[in-house]
């Protein structure tokens, strides 16, 4: 019994380690994030100045730091059904999963490059009130 569990020990931790492995290498890929936003009909515009006043400045900060490697913001030309429609999509490449996922150093951003905070808040809440959708899409490349 006590060789058992000698053996199970010596076994246990070898898939926590391999498992690990298998995080970090896959953190240190770069992490693509593709964000949509439809707004209601007639805030396209209004969400877009927000977006480039409040949230850009951020995202700009952290390709800045070396966190974002790039960011791409295109419009839909045209729209195709209502429920598949979007009007903005921003494209965000960071360099790994680690950084994509770390709200405190953006929230500190957000508190450095914004000093009046009430202001700010209030614009963010705007900026989403006229959105009619908005979703996250994380893509990976394929060979």
């Amino acid at each position: 019994m006590m060789n058992a569990l000698c053996l199970l020990a010596a076994i246990a931790p070898f898939p926590v380690l391999t498992e690990g492995r298998a995080n970090v290498d896959e953190k240190a890929k770069p992490f693509v994030l593709e964000c949509y936003y439809k707004a209601k009909w007639g805030q396209a515009d209004e969400f877009l100045k927000l977006y480039k006043k409040n949230h850009l400045p951020v995202m700009e900060a952290l390709r800045d730091e070396g966190r974002v490697l790039k960011i791409e913001v295109v419009k839909a030309r045209y729209h195709g059904t209502e429920e598949g429609r979007w009007d903005y999509r921003v494209t965000l490449v960071f360099r790994d999963a680690l950084v994509a996922h770390d709200p405190e150093h953006e929230e500190a951003i957000k508190r450095r490059l914004y000093v009046d905070q009430e202001t700010f808040r209030k614009e963010e809440a705007r900026r989403f009130e006229v959105l009619a959708g908005h979703w996250d899409v994380i893509v990976d490349p394929v060979d």
